[in-house]
């Protein structure tokens, strides 16, 4: 078989037949995973690069840096070679349009949001602060909005909430109790997400949603990489940054219903992350935007070790599944892999169960939607090997890749215009007698137009 994919699918690999993703049905969502070892880096590589060739815009999280190989060619070796010998598979290595990015700006292009973007419930999110915390921090966005304080970086909200502990009696009267204390420790909160380089995810220039959906001149997709292995470390802001990033989609893209192909197929590794602790609103959040997501034609790919890490709302969303190997030691994981083995729709051909074990490098079950919409009977499936590299770029290799990146120059140097720090400071001066307050600026009307709890309204992709 041809290595370039059947019209409107992308292959996986082989069960003695060809394991092919209908492109029609990659919008439905889809799950891999499987035990740390098992190739679901290589199999999320495939992927990536299946849909890159289809035309498909792909954002993925590269949690270990090994993902960052599809930029480059395959150097298969004999072991490659001779997989894909047995697949019938013509294998030509090629490299995949690619843009890295990363939130601290050292392995790819900056990615910036502005904080009324993010707006207050995701930042509560990513400060772990408790309701009452959360009503205070909203608070202090709606009166920064009243105020025409525009909140684009940290400095700014660390300023508005200085504002708000100046004025709490004022806006208590107005908005309900805004207590000194708790501003304080949402303050100590912002300090603690500074030093886990949160504050580079705060400021302009802010992301355009449209650099991540770019095709080159072939037509083909391009790849966007997220280099996460720093990002990881702050686990909650790494999973509260790409929940932004799902929401913004959701919010921006038009309806488009059932197409031929996504606009856009999106990869959240380590998924579990985002799911953990979450409360149950922020889960209801998440559950609402993978429902209704894939009808803007975005396809939402979970990557994780055990479907069980998964909540059942949004695992039973995902319809195209590749189950690699899972060990099952302990009574937890035994009920997760019977879980996992009860997802598939059954081969009456083997037990899921016992297959799910005994599972090598490489292989997984594999059940993906019919052209009715209907999952595939599971099939116990040899994974095809990448047209890309198997592991990482060098750093040259890398900076290659940006230097002729197609928003090269765009997001690379920050702006910091005037807003809610400048703005407060220099009416402090005014107060203290700096300049008369009539020579104080007026407030201006802030940019964002969406309910505090949101983020800037966008131009329609």
């Amino acid at each position: 078989m041809s290595e370039a994919h059947s019209s409107g699918e992308v292959l996986i690999g082989d069960s003695g037949r060809p394991e092919r993703l209908r492109l029609d049905r990659a919008n439905r969502h889809g799950l891999v995973a499987g035990a740390t070892g098992t190739g679901k880096t290589v199999t999320l590589q495939i992927l990536a690069q299946g849909l890159s060739d289809a035309g498909v815009p792909v954002f993925a999280a590269d949690v270990k840096g090994d993902l960052s190989g599809v930029a480059a060619p395959g150097e298969p070796g004999e072991k490659m070679l001779a997989r894909a010998r047995s697949m019938n598979l013509d294998l030509l290595p090629r490299a995949a349009p690619t843009v890295f990015w990363d939130l601290f700006g050292d392995k790819g292009h900056p990615i910036r949001a502005t904080v009324s973007e993010v707006g207050p419930l995701l930042i509560s999110r990513m400060l772990e602060l408790n309701d009452v915390q959360e009503g205070v921090l909203s608070v202090v966005f709606r009166a920064a909005d009243d105020q025409g304080l525009l909140l684009l970086d940290l400095k700014d909200l660390q300023a508005a909430l200085t504002f708000a502990a100046e004025n709490a009696a004022d806006l208590g009267a107005r908005y309900g109790n805004v207590s000194t204390a708790t501003l304080a420790t949402i303050q100590r909160k912002l300090l603690v997400l500074e030093d886990q380089g949160g504050a580079n995810l705060f400021g302009e220039p802010a992301l355009d949603l449209s650099d991540l959906m770019r095709r080159d001149a072939d037509g083909r997709g391009y790849v966007n990489i997220l280099a996460a292995d720093r990002l990881i470390a702050s686990p909650r802001l790494y999973a509260t940054f790409l929940l932004w990033l799902m929401s913004e989609l959701f919010e921006v893209l038009p309806e488009v219903g059932d197409v031929d192909k996504p606009r856009l197929a999106f990869f959240f590794d380590e998924a579990h992350l985002l799911f953990r602790d979450a409360p149950k609103s922020l889960l209801e959040k998440i559950e609402q935007v993978v429902r209704l997501i894939r009808s803007k034609g975005v396809g939402i790919y979970f990557v994780t070790q055990n479907p069980a890490d998964i909540p059942d709302a949004v695992l039973g969303q995902l319809g195209n599944r590749i189950q690699h190997a899972l060990r099952a030691y302990t009574p937890a994981d035994q009920k997760g892999l019977r879980a996992a083995a009860n997802s598939f729709r059954t081969n009456p051909e083997f037990s899921t169960a016992d297959a799910i074990q005994a599972l090598g490098v490489g292989e997984a079950l594999v059940s993906v939607l019919d052209e009715k919409g209907a999952p595939t009977v599971v099939q116990r499936t040899l994974i095809r090997p990448p047209a890309s590299r198997l592991g990482p770029l060098s750093p040259g290799e890398r900076a290659g890749v940006m230097a002729a990146s197609p928003v090269k120059g765009v997001y690379d140097a920050a702006i910091d215009r005037e807003s809610a720090f400048e703005v407060l400071k220099v009416r402090a001066i005014a107060r203290s007698g700096g300049e008369s307050a009539r020579d104080a600026p007026a407030p201006r009307t802030p940019t964002r137009t969406r309910a505090p709890s949101g983020g800037r309204d966008r131009q329609t992709l």
